[in-house]
């Protein structure tokens, strides 16, 4: 499934103790170049893979072996489209190791296992459980995997590149022919004897943002690869003082290499990152052994028993109910009593006071009422707005009205004509010839 100018040959052997397994570790060779491009396996049953430190990992999950585990549709034609989700954790952890990721788009798509293993993992055997889960029947069917890393020489090569492509998801680099079409391009620029990608990691693991849904946008992966000779001329333009000022100013710079790439690959050579680990110095820091990570066996979860004991809430009921309205009517009694019964009146008052306060008390009402009566009949000024109203058209003088019996405080200034009582007849003027 390589380009086709690839001449490549493979290496299979029959693993497990049912053969149920197929290992293979794929060599590419043009031109007296060898290419170590990743390890595959595509078969689910129980079985051991010998992936090598530094090299790439992928392990598909295939949905169809996988519906063979579940019975079949009794309508005939929809067992094909049945939803299969898996689910990928260390043996006896809820996750999987650090250095393996594991991606599934759809419940309608196979799922892929990928990632780097390093140094050090090796000689230590990873058992990865792979529970698939059948949405239409709501059945499970699990299958171990288990990883031995094997350590080489060859590897990790010490020059090392990671693009960023802008076009592609993960799960569309990890198929072979997109990975080995992105090796050739690396090739042709950089013309390396030995070339293997490293790690391959999605824009999303790497802070990157879910595209919109337009144009089939796509968030991008990371690819790293590594060789054993010297970065080309074409990957360090990269580095030139013009290309980090567009760079800088978020401009594409200027590679003359990238025609190789842009045909089907999109590169943010902005992006790009070139390690020589042969000239990278080790940091050491002094920190504490952060130990295993985990907890220290406790013992068995011994759950409540199905079968719980009948249980008396008459005390719950007296303590938080009937206490409580208890008090609240008591209370209620007494103030009730205190404002209906205890009451003095008028006359109970009347007969605990002396007679001479009372005489007193009385004296002064009178000499209050008779005050105020005084004072409505005291000759006032009156107002300007209480003289007479001429009236221009017909007239008429119409008075103030004053009783006797009204406070000054409360008559309006001015009288309707409707209330009038009498008029007065203003005589014309006659004229001086008469």
């Amino acid at each position: 499934n390589f380009v086709p100018w690839f001449w490549y040959g493979s290496v299979c052997a029959i693993l497990g103790e049912k053969g149920l397994g197929l290992y293979c570790q794929i060599k590419i060779r043009t031109n007296n170049l060898t290419t170590m491009v990743t390890i595959l396996s595509k078969s689910h049953a129980d079985r051991n893979v010998y992936p090598s430190a530094g090299v790439l990992f992928v392990h598909v999950l295939e949905r169809e072996y996988f519906k063979g585990e579940f019975p079949p549709y009794p309508k005939a034609g929809d067992s094909s489209n049945d939803p299969i989700t898996f689910n990928t954790n260390l043996k006896g952890y809820p996750d999987r190791p650090g250095w393996l990721r594991y991606i599934q788009r759809t419940s309608h798509s196979d799922g892929v296992l990928y990632g780097s293993p390093t140094a050090e993992h090796v000689g230590k055997p990873t058992i990865i459980e792979i529970t698939a889960y059948n949405k239409r029947t709501f059945e499970t069917a699990r299958h171990n995997l288990v990883i031995n890393i094997m350590s080489t020489e060859e590897f990790p090569l010490p020059y090392q590149a990671e693009f960023f492509i802008k076009n592609i998801n993960v799960e569309e680099m990890l198929a072979s022919e997109v990975l080995g079409d992105f090796l050739g391009a690396v090739k042709n620029v950089w013309q390396p004897e030995r070339l293997n990608a490293i790690n391959i990691t999605s824009a999303l693991d790497r802070g990157g943002r879910v595209p919109l849904p337009i144009n089939d946008l796509k968030e991008g992966v990371y690819v790293m690869v590594g060789a054993d000779v010297q970065f080309s001329s074409c990957l360090r333009e990269v580095e030139t003082p013009q290309n980090q000022l567009r760079c800088s100013q978020e401009m594409e710079p200027v590679i003359s290499c990238d025609k190789k790439f842009r045909a089907q690959f999109h590169i943010d050579w902005c992006k790009i990152s070139l390690v020589d680990i042969t000239k990278v110095v080790p940091v050491h820091s002094n920190r504490p052994d952060l130990g295993t990570g985990v907890l220290p066996d406790i013992g068995e979860y011994n759950p409540p028993s199905e079968s719980l004991k009948s249980r008396d809430y008459f005390a719950d009921f007296l303590i938080t109910l009937a206490v409580p309205s208890a008090v609240a009517l008591v209370l209620f009694i007494i103030l009730g009593y205190s404002l209906c019964c205890r009451r003095e009146g008028v006359e109970k008052r009347n007969m605990q006071t002396p007679d001479i306060q009372l005489v007193h008390h009385s004296s002064i009402q009178k000499s209050t009422k008779e005050l105020r009566s005084m004072s409505k009949n005291r000759e006032i000024s009156w107002p300007l707005s209480t003289l007479p109203v001429f009236h221009p058209v017909s007239g008429e003088v119409v008075p103030p009205i004053h009783p006797d019996n009204y406070e000054t405080t409360s008559m309006p200034l001015m009288q309707t004509q409707t209330n009038l009582q009498s008029q007065i007849q203003i005589p014309q003027q006659q004229s001086s010839g008469k």
